[in-house]
């Protein structure tokens, strides 16, 4: 039997440290969201804000970059680009459009004041193995010109699904760096729902309370299907790209949506606990084998996130150097530009879109760091006929299955709240 190849390897790592930092992303904002109680569905791309601070760790020194590589679950700075040059930044997600796969899109930029040079090694590191994109803008004197620049980008990287990211205001004279990931996607299902079968039927909230929302309908056949104490999950394959050509060593990327559905209306809170309750949860409980459906049903919705606070978030979850201006060391960026004074990450701004529809999945996502000075097992029978009626608060994961690499992730409280 062969050993597992390096690159096999660097995608099973990089995909266990992003899988840990969406169960514990998931797990805060749903807590968040249970406190307040405010009934606002969550899509969010785990592999998007892990590529980001990637990049911001590229640049990181001492203590600061202990702590991210810490926080990101690698060992040095060199296996945390090589992580990501795998994992996310590879041939992963690749668009695989032309061969009948999805459409993807993987792109990093970073924009730095005219005024502060890029260090080479790090310009270097950031087009290896981020693709990133480097460009001088004029802060200093035209922070407005420079904020445009940047959503243009943002809009050409996400298809138009996210037209902006920096509102009015968010970048100024002060600005010395911004560094962005965006990821957009849209695959179609292997097996598509009937349009005609959509119908308006009962979505039950968690507060009790029921609202009227179009339920896709699949007919009878085998789904991949898991049935586990308290809760069921389906798995959805999207088309993959033909058959890779002989010679390759590479498996083709194949991307599923995983919805993980809690037995009680109600359940939904416990359930998320359960699956943050350790990395390895959401892999063991896939389905390994497709059963026999008889009812099965799925919201057709579209969602939409924007936090512009992220950093707070990152804090409390044990980001404490890298955002103290008097503690972080990002020294490895750029040049000063004889200011004698360093750069510090001032917010993290995370945007992202997800539309789920009989069709397919289309979604998009940007993540944003400002910066200024100071600053499948074999098929065996089905024993039952299982029922898969999403008509209740449930949880999704948007994955590449031969790497594991969670690309979007959320839950859906209410169908049609966008």
């Amino acid at each position: 039997m062969e050993a597992p190849s390096s690159s096999s390897n660097a995608r099973g790592a990089g995909a266990g440290a992003l899988t840990a930092l969406t169960l514990r992303l998931v797990k805060q904002f749903a807590e968040a969201e249970a406190a307040a109680d405010a009934g606002k569905n969550l899509i969010f791309s785990p592999l998007s804000i892990y590529s980001l601070l990637a990049l911001v760790a590229e640049g990181a020194r001492g203590a600061t970059l202990d702590e991210l590589l810490a926080f990101l679950g690698a060992g040095s700075r060199e296996e945390l680009a090589a992580l990501v040059r795998v994992a996310a930044a590879g041939s992963a997600l690749a668009d695989a459009s032309r061969s009948g796969g999805p459409k993807m899109a993987f792109a990093c930029g970073v924009w730095h004041d005219e005024s502060r040079a890029l260090k080479p090694a790090y310009r270097a590191a950031a087009a290896a193995s981020y693709k990133a994109e480097t460009r001088p803008v004029d802060f200093r004197h035209k922070p407005e010109e420079a904020r445009k620049t940047i959503n243009s980008w943002v809009a050409r990287a996400t298809n138009n699904l996210i037209d902006s990211v920096l509102e009015a205001g968010s970048v100024d004279e002060d600005t010395g760096l911004v560094l962005a990931n965006a990821i957009y996607f849209k695959g179609k299902w292997e097996d598509p729902f009937y349009k005609d079968g959509t119908e308006v039927e009962k979505f039950y909230l968690l507060g009790g309370a029921a609202v009227d929302a179009p339920l896709m309908r699949s007919g009878w056949g085998r789904k991949r299907i898991a049935v586990h104490a308290g809760f069921k999950v389906l798995q959805l394959p999207y088309t993959a790209a033909e058959p890779p050509r002989s010679g390759r060593t590479t498996p083709a990327a194949r991307f599923s949506m995983c919805v993980f559905l809690p037995d009680a209306r109600d359940g939904l809170w416990s359930l998320v606990g359960q699956i943050a309750s350790r990395p390895g949860f959401l892999r063991d409980h896939l389905p390994t084998e497709k059963v026999a459906v008889g009812k099965l049903r799925l919201p057709k919705f579209k969602t939409s996130f924007a936090d512009d606070k992220l950093a707070r978030t990152l804090k409390e979850m044990g980001l404490k150097v890298t955002f103290d201006p008097s503690r972080a060391d990002l020294s490895g960026m750029a040049e000063d530009g004889g200011s004698g004074l360093p750069l510090v990450v001032e917010e993290v701004i995370h945007k992202a879109v997800l539309e789920v529809n009989e069709e397919g999945t289309e979604a998009a996502a940007v993540s944003v760091a400002t910066m200024r000075c100071s600053m499948s097992a074999p098929w065996k029978p089905p024993l039952e006929i299982v029922d898969f009626v999403a008509d209740h608060p449930f949880a999704f994961f948007v994955i590449e299955e031969v790497s594991g690499a969670v690309v979007f992730a959320g839950y859906v409280l209410n169908p049609l709240r966008a």
